[in-house]
């Protein structure tokens, strides 16, 4: 299989010069659909990190001083070039990642709905607030909201250039600078996207690209930053938490998720199959949000299950640039690895599987077949192990409180999905599951989509959230610029601290009274 025109030899180049590197070590990149590989990765060192730091603070020192509007029109210019150019991102997530071409273009889209978002939203967010001071009248308290300086965002490779640009987008337009570590994966794409940002205008040197597994470069990321934003893991997210909070500083971690989906007794069918074979399988089933805890009722499990499978056996599963197939490869042959094991250790202890459950050597080296299983008990690592790829369980249940003691009985709080026909109390139950994300008569892409509003994880899915207001003022500090109109806050030598006590009391009543205080 050949590499899209797109994905020419002197484009690899200009990408992997992005990367701020002295080490002299590479990694290399390889095309997942057929393993071979495509070009070397620098990778950075501690000193490389300290270097990019060193280079976002200076230009962020410009960017910031620059006016809110001027920074938006540098964000609308990106938002047009992303328009134009967003099918070459899609052909290198691609190649780096194996998904299926219709997730890689939907990919870009995230991106350029987040960047529209703040762009009209900015203004009202970071707008200078007054508020009424101490003493009524004679004094006022504003909120000025100062950038936190430079973020260090960690991106995973199964969305890296959403969790990347997007998370990226209200850090910088807020007027930070970035220091950015991809997954060593799924580089290429990301780096694309932000020669668009400079391309649009923003200074040289705001956001810097480092490379490199954890271990060798985490610490200096997080020591340098004024704050982290990481998405993957759980087990690396408490590491970089407890990091962050050594530093002082503060982070949004979003981590894994063991997602539930509630098929209620009156659920459209017909919709509840379709949305749940997207929700289940959309980009090889590597998001935290997808799906993989189904539970039905004993009354409509044969029905959902056999429909269920005849879908699932119908999806078309390729490598290809084009937008025929409808899943796509793992992203690497240790993930494949990973995703067997889970299956097959389900099945060594009891678990039917339905439908998939095996390799596909025969389309390339990462691909697994969509799969379903029944019978998963808790002693197996499917059962409450997040497995990341394309894989769900079928349960049966006997009420809605058991479906919804079901569904919670995780460590995972990230996403949940319900299915009714009454949507007033699928939403009643959707609100009893403990999840920062709720869809109701969808899988993920409602709650995800809503920009917004904020979007984050319970339990150990995470800490903080993106999207909405808050995923913008997170990567703000708030300073209170206190003004006294007539100094009367301070008493004189001889006041009659009896008498005193007795006047503020009588005071802080009759504001009260007056709703004032």
């Amino acid at each position: 299989m050949s590499l899209p025109p797109s994905v020419t030899s002197e484009l690899l180049a200009k990408l992997t010069g992005m990367v701020v590197s002295t080490s002299g070590r590479a990694y290399p990149v390889t095309e997942v659909y057929t393993g071979e590989e495509v070009v070397d990765l620098p990778q950075s060192d501690p000193a490389d990190v300290q270097t990019a730091y060193a280079a976002a603070r200076a230009a962020q020192a410009v960017w910031a001083s620059w006016p809110l509007k001027r920074r938006l029109a540098v964000m609308k210019r990106f938002h047009a070039l992303l328009l134009e150019q967003g099918l070459i991102v899609a052909d290198l997530m691609q190649v780096e990642t194996g998904k299926a071409r219709r997730m890689a273009f939907e990919e870009t889209c995230d991106v350029l709905m987040v960047t529209s978002h703040y762009i009209k939203a900015a203004p009202r967010i970071l707008k200078e607030r007054k508020h009424g001071g101490v003493v009524p009248l004679m004094s006022t308290s504003t909120e000025v909201r100062i950038p936190k300086g430079v973020i260090g965002l960690i991106s995973p490779w199964n969305f890296p250039f959403a969790t990347s640009l997007s998370d990226a987008m209200p850090a910088l337009i807020a007027g930070n600078g970035v220091v950015l570590k991809p997954d060593n994966k799924s580089t290429l794409n990301v780096a694309y996207g932000v020669g668009l940002l400079y391309e649009a205008g923003m200074p040289a040197g705001l956001v810097q690209i480092v490379c490199g597994e954890g271990p060798d470069i985490g610490a200096a990321l997080i020591e340098n930053a004024d704050y982290v934003m990481f998405t993957g893991s759980t087990a690396t997210g408490r590491v970089i938490g407890a990091q962050a909070g050594q530093q002082l500083i503060g982070c949004t971690l979003e981590l894994g998720g063991k997602n539930p989906l509630i098929v209620l007794d009156d659920a459209n069918l017909d919709e509840v199959i379709a949305g749940t074979v997207t929700a289940t399988f959309l980009n090889t089933g590597q998001a935290c949000m997808h799906i993989e805890r189904i539970y039905v009722s004993e009354r409509r499990k044969d029905e959902f299950t056999r429909r269920f499978v005849e879908a699932v056996q119908a999806i078309r599963v390729a490598g290809a640039y084009d937008f025929s197939p409808d899943m796509g490869s793992l992203v690497s042959v240790p993930q494949r690895e990973r995703v067997q094991a889970h299956v097959e250790d389900a099945v060594a202890k009891g678990a039917t599987v339905l439908t998939g459950g095996k390799p596909r050597p025969d389309l390339g080296p990462a691909f697994f077949e969509p799969t379903v299983l029944t019978g998963v008990t808790p002693d197996m690592v499917l059962a409450r192990t997040e497995t990341f790829g394309p894989v769900t369980a079928i349960y049966p249940y006997t009420s809605v409180d058991a479906a919804v003691a079901m569904a919670n009985d995780t460590e995972y709080g990230l996403n949940a999905s319900v299915w009714g026909g009454d949507r007033r109390a699928a939403e009643a139950v959707g609100r009893r599951i403990e999840a920062g994300n709720i869809n109701v008569n969808d899988g993920l892409a409602a709650s995800y989509a809503s920009k917004k509003s904020t979007s984050g994880g319970f339990k150990a899915s995470g800490v903080g959230s993106r999207h909405g207001d808050a995923g913008m003022l997170k990567y703000t500090d708030v300073q209170n610029v206190a003004v006294l109109k007539k100094q009367v806050l301070t008493n004189p030598p001889d006041t009659d601290w009896t008498k005193q006590v007795d006047k503020t009391i009588k005071g802080l009543r009759f504001l009260r009274k007056l709703g004032i205080r």
